[in-house]
């Protein structure tokens, strides 16, 4: 923890915490040392994890007065003897004894009685919440000599419920801060066993997330609620612009009452559709959806319970109705209520039986009018699925006639996707059979009505509740931006000159009038689209626009056809295309994959880049997913429609290249609802869709996935069209405004992301004063607050073209890419930022090709640390330095100062004069470079000269490495020529040489940690001091290797 990271970031958390009723213990004596004191944190030892004084008190004085020592022995026992070493099982057991409490049996009457360990119903009043900063817990089997020490744990009765890390302001710190915390959770010390919600900050950033979390699984926390944005500004005494997302995370989550609802009836587990058990925690907008649908059901007057909750899709629908559930069941007024949910999914019914289990409570399941008359018609609680049974078409089976059934208050009804029209059918006969029942309903497709058809859902089940729009879900980073490509034959829109090439290829027998003709009647007429030859068009192109700009990604794509014969036409044109294209590649001339990709004409740039995937390419498999029709001709579409088969390829489909290798799914109507894919990038519409059932389709592309940017639709029929129609036909009045925006945002043509190129480049350009000038842009990013900001927009403007390529648009920009991607990895390599390196693959895949290709022909090596000061051919690489005297300079400026920081702890004394000398010559000499130049030659001269001062002939990374031991454990003079010392340097550099040239060791996380372990051995083996201080030691010393790696030969 540095002082910065300490006064910016968490001493305002902990002041937050204890004006939300948090007492405050500092682990350390200081934020910048070590904890020694087991004490201060409230404990006698290390080894523990939880405050054990404080759980004891707390279980006595929550349960009462019959338990005796030995039943509170027992409790906690319970609690902190779990006897598995899973960590997530573990976790899963001690959560089910904190919500549910544990049976003991009472001495008094023999019977079993629960025992909780947290006060439930009387929050926060009954309990005890303590946070502890520099929470030391030592690592089993290393007697105390490896430790994680977590910015602030926080304790609720002495279990530790929430880890918080924190970091100073940079968005690459944030990811820092998750994985250390995914370190802390690895190291097995079984702090993270009970713990509920993880918090990773830097101030200006706070995401949430649990043990399971990775970092694209943290989430924003927006809103304080209850509390509003004014409320939680004026507590602390500033406006609602200048709040912290840290502020309102910590008041929307970590207030007393807040964290103890949500871990209470938000925190739950699951399993994806991979198979990985996971532990969820809740977003925002679901905490807040619930806590409203609960206000309003406690409050409104009868008729006024019910209710929309619009969260656009893909932000959690189905976990929000199963929170409202369980937070139902925790309120006296509320539990009995029968809870009827409607739904298709069976996600959804998987989700509340496991929820439920926790309550013993049986969930009923019908799907018959019958089976619906006989649970709905049961007066007192209960939790009753009604399962719309749906034909392979997609259309209700049954539409349960009900009639009266239960009169009941005490109801609340769940409607999922209200916006469908079965689903509103059956909505008004279960409002028919129980007509004094609270509605919910849930929706992701803000479409409401057909003005003269049917009444709007707001006149059916109530005002909005709760909205979280499309927009909101995009800021969040809970889905991503759909980027929309119209493609027409005569080439009006995007890729229309290749369209139109394609169409001469394949119907050149066709006079151009006769083209003409085909191409007017393409968009509109369905039967004339599956003609063959025009399906073997539109495969070529999908064919070609993914290779270019989903396949470098890793990323797949889906194709919406006509019908059930042109998927399968698909499939055929679509294998043809394929091998035609790798006949293409095969068929290079072999110079051609050396050449510059700027210099080859389009296509063979297209085929240049397509061969680095062409063994992919090879194996790519293209795969129907259609219904059963009619038997006449299923013998055609066996294949395609085997459920048993289906299920193998749709969950192969989802999972990444070289596990399967099915790179398209095509469909008609199946998948374009409910599928969750974040695999896939690109949806290809072939087939026309209307209102909700469009923007349903086009959100499959919307799901978060690593690298994923955007989704792409790339429209064959002129379906946006229809998002104008949308907008135009069907709206509530009263709220047509806000969907309009909403709406419109749901598509954002590729023309948006190239209006954006402009100016994000004159952002860049306007940061420098001549940004021309590379060496004069290197200077000015001497400044870090201006190197920051170049980061943050070089990384949009690159991100951006990478998104627009190949599309010629980006043309333009390619050089300025480039341009600013050489002067950070020079920035990098001059001020020694992330050890001189620099990686452009995270602005993709596409842009890292055409900037590795430009910094390669530049003579630059990428992977090459910055020279060392002490190298031997220090002199030889500055003298050869582009720039001139003010580059040479710099670049001589910095290795001193660098060197100088590195090495102090050789000679403390002389390192200040040097670094003296230094600042004198910057202020006496300043902008007269060639003068600085020749000073610091002098002043560099001092420092060889000082090296020749070697009795033990040291490599200069021995040097540097054995004045860091000297300087942290030497207690004397004699220890000068101790043979200890030299012995110890000698080893680590040994280890150092045959380790850190592994290929991106030093971004592996866990071999650097192995590496600073070692280190740390030696220290021990060596006896240089005691274990404590030797580990501090050790940072030092890996550090000290870090510096100098390269004067290090690799062995």
């Amino acid at each position: 923890m540095t002082d910065y990271e300490y006064q910016l970031v968490e001493k305002p958390l902990i002041e937050q915490l204890k004006s939300m009723g948090w007492t405050h213990r500092a682990g350390a004596e200081h934020e910048a040392l070590i904890p020694l004191y087991p004490r201060m944190s409230e404990r006698d030892s290390f080894d523990e994890t939880i405050l054990e004084d404080k759980l004891r008190d707390a279980i006595e004085r929550i349960n009462g007065t019959w338990l005796d020592e030995h039943k509170v022995s027992q409790a906690v026992n319970a609690i902190t003897r779990i006897p598995t070493t899973n960590l997530l099982e573990a976790n899963k057991q001690v959560t089910d004894l904190l919500i549910s409490g544990i049976p003991i049996e009472d001495p008094a009457t023999g019977k079993s009685r629960t025992v909780h360990y947290i006060d439930w119903e009387n929050r926060p009043g009954n309990n005890e919440f303590t946070a502890i900063s520099q929470f030391r817990v030592d690592i089993p089997g290393t007697a105390g000599r490896k430790w994680i020490v977590p910015d602030i744990v926080l304790f609720v009765n002495g279990v530790p419920l929430a880890v918080i890390e924190c970091k100073k302001t940079t968005a690459s710190n944030l990811n820092k801060a998750v994985g250390e915390l995914r370190d802390y959770r690895d190291s097995r010390t079984g702090l993270f066993r009970p713990v509920q919600l993880t918090v990773a900050t830097s101030g200006e950033d706070a995401r949430l997330g649990t043990l399971t979390a990775e970092l694209e699984h943290y989430v924003p926390w927006r809103d304080p609620y209850p509390m509003t944005m004014k409320q939680l500004a004026a507590r602390l005494g500033k406006s609602e612009e200048q709040l912290r997302r840290q502020e309102v995370l910590v008041a929307g989550v970590l207030q007393p009452d807040n964290l103890l609802n949500i871990i209470h009836n938000f925190v739950t587990f699951m399993t994806t559709d991979e198979g990985v058990n996971i532990k969820v925690a809740p977003r925002y907008q679901q905490f807040r959806a619930v806590e409203r649908a609960v206000e309003r059901l406690q409050t409104g007057k009868p008729g006024q319970r019910g209710g929309i909750v619009w969260h656009t899709q893909g932000s959690g629908k189905s976990l929000t109705m199963t929170f409202l559930v369980r937070r139902l069941r925790s309120l006296d007024g509320l539990a009995h209520y029968k809870v009827v949910a409607v739904t298709d999914r069976t996600q959804l019914q998987d989700q509340l039986t496991e929820t439920m289990a926790l309550s013993n409570e049986k969930v009923d399941v019908a799907k018959s009018t019958a089976r619906a008359r006989t649970l709905l018609g049961r007066k007192g609680p209960g939790l009753v699925f009604v399962m719309i049974q749906k034909n392979q078409n997609g259309q209700p089976k049954d539409r349960m006639e009900l009639g009266e059934i239960n009169t009941d208050e005490s109801i609340v009804v769940l409607i999922d996707e209200v916006h469908r029209s079965h689903t509103a059918a059956l909505g008004a006969n279960l409002r028919q059979a129980m007509p004094n029942a609270a509605r919910i309903g849930f929706t992701g497709t803000p479409i409401m009505k057909k003005r003269g058809q049917r009444k709007t859902s707001v006149e059916l089940f109530g005002p909005f509740i709760d909205t979280y729009r499309l927009r909101e879900a995009e800021e969040d980073g809970v889905i991503v931006p759909i980027l929309y490509e119209g493609i027409k034959v005569k080439g009006a829109l995007q890729n229309g000159q290749d369209m139109d090439e394609l169409f001469e290829e394949e119907f050149e027998e066709l006079t151009d009038e006769e083209r003409q003709q085909l191409q007017a009647r393409w968009a509109t007429k369905g039967n004339v689209s599956a003609a063959r030859k025009l399906v073997d068009v539109k495969a070529k192109h999908m064919l070609r626009h993914y290779v270019d700009k989903v396949l470098p990604e890793g990323f797949k794509a889906q194709v919406v056809a006509h019908d059930r014969e042109t998927t399968v036409r698909y499939r055929e044109a679509l294998m043809e295309a394929r091998d035609e294209l790798v006949r293409d590649i095969e068929n290079l001339p072999p110079h051609l994959l050396t050449r510059n990709i700027e210099e080859l004409r389009p296509r063979q740039a297209q085929l240049v880049k397509a061969h680095k995937q062409l063994d992919l390419l090879k194996r790519m498999d293209f795969v129907p997913v259609i219904s059963k029709g009619d038997a006449e001709h299923e013998d055609r579409y066996a294949e395609w429609t085997d459920e048993a088969k289906q299920k193998t390829r749709i969950e192969g489909f989802t999972r990444p290249f070289g596990e399967n290798d099915i790179a398209f799914v095509i469909v008609k109507s199946m998948l374009l609802t409910g599928f969750d894919a974040p695999i896939e990038q690109v949806m290809y519409l072939d087939r026309r869709l209307e209102m909700h059932d469009l923007l349903q389709a086009v959100a499959r592309v919307n799901r978060t996935a690593g690298n994923k940017p955007f989704g792409y639709v790339v429209d064959y029929r002129g379906v946006a069209q229809n998002l104008v129609e949308a907008l135009r036909v069907y709206a509530d009045e009263e709220f047509e405004t806000d969907e309009s925006e909403d709406v419109s945002g749901a598509l954002r043509d590729l023309k948006t992301e190239i209006g954006k190129l402009e100016p994000r480049r004159q952002r860049l350009r306007m940061m420098f004063r001549d940004y021309t000038d590379i060496e004069g842009c290197v200077q000015e990013l001497s400044d870090p607050q201006l190197r920051d900001r170049f980061g943050v927009e070089l990384a949009r403007f690159s991100r951006t073209v990478n998104t627009v390529l190949p599309d010629p648009a980006a043309t333009p920009y390619l050089a300025d890419a480039k341009h600013f991607a050489v002067i950070r990895l020079t920035a990098n390599r001059r001020y020694r930022i992330d050890g001189g390196e620099f990686d452009p693959g995270a602005y993709g895949q596409k842009i890292k090709l055409l900037i590795d290709e430009h910094i390669t022909s530049l003579g630059i090596e990428q992977q090459l640390p910055p020279i060392a000061l002490t190298a031997t051919n220090f002199a030889e690489k500055v003298e050869a330095m582009t720039g001139g005297s003010r580059a040479k300079a710099s670049e001589m400026e910095n290795a001193i100062r660098h060197h100088i920081t590195v090495n102090a702890g050789q000679d403390p004394a002389r390192y200040q004069l040097l670094s003296e000398r230094l600042e004198q010559i910057l202020t006496e000499l300043k902008d007269d470079w060639d003068a600085q130049l020749l000073a610091f030659k002098d002043l560099m001269a001092d420092v060889v000269e000082d090296r020749r001062d070697n009795p033990h002939e040291f490599s200069p990374a021995e040097f540097a490495l054995y004045g860091v031991l000297l300087q942290e454990l030497a207690t004397s003079d004699a220890d000068l020529d101790d043979q200890r010392f030299v012995k110890a340097t000698r080893k680590i550099i040994r280890l150092a040489s045959q380790t850190i040239h592994r290929h991106g060791f030093w971004d592996k996380r866990p071999d650097v940690a192995d590496f600073r372990d070692e280190i740390f051995e030696i220290l021990v083996t060596a006896d240089l001091g005691d274990v404590h201080q030797l580990e501090k030691v050790a940072d030092k010393a890996r550090d000290a290797v870090k510096n100098n790696r390269a004067t290090i030969p690799k062995v």
